[in-house]
């Protein structure tokens, strides 16, 4: 009697969508024991074995993910301004109930203080182009901080309420902490 095919838990299938859509995570029963990462196109392509445990399979991907963005950074690969503004309008949909109205979303060099900032008048959300080279999720937790702005000026309890929606959003303060420290010098 044939077996039935090992399919991706619950757990996994949540890391994979947390990664989606700019890291393609592929799980197969082929692979045993290594973890890969690629570019195909703009997107990292990660190939993991599917025995992996979820929260392996996160740090693992962060990891190769970071490594395989920097190895191609110099190449041309950064995130364009239109690029950088449709992530943040998938975010707004995803996890902000599209509360979020804004006109524009760029990336600036003249910000060196600020990871970002929002003008609640004109809408303009400006992001760091420090920024560039960090892990999705850290650019994300960024990207959600400024939009909640749009409709809550300060940094009260029901903002952080919003904010906190970010994946990973505790993650990502800790890695910008240790990126403003070490990572800007």
């Amino acid at each position: 009697m044939a077996r039935a095919p090992r399919r991706p838990t619950a757990a996994q299938r949540a890391v994979v969508e947390d990664f989606a859509p700019d890291v393609e995570i592929r799980l197969s029963g082929r692979r045993k024991r290594t973890i890969a990462a690629r570019m195909e196109g703009d997107r990292v392509v990660v190939l993991a074995p599917l025995d992996m445990a979820a929260k392996d399979l996160r740090s693992s991907t962060e990891d190769l993910v970071g490594r395989v963005r920097r190895r191609h950074a110099g190449a041309g690969q950064t995130v364009s301004d239109a690029a950088l503004a449709e992530r943040a309008a998938l975010l707004n949909h995803r996890y902000l109930e599209n509360r979020a109205t804004f006109a524009s979303v760029v990336w600036v060099s003249n910000m060196s203080r600020r990871w970002g900032s929002c003008s609640v008048k004109s809408g303009r959300i400006r992001i760091s182009d420090r920024l560039k080279d960090v892990p999705g999720y850290v650019l994300d937790s960024v990207l959600i901080h400024e939009m909640v702005h749009t409709w809550i000026p300060d940094h009260g309890t029901e903002f952080h309420e919003w904010a906190d929606r970010a994946p990973q959003a505790e993650r990502a303060t800790g890695y910008l902490e240790a990126y403003g420290r070490w990572g800007t010098g």
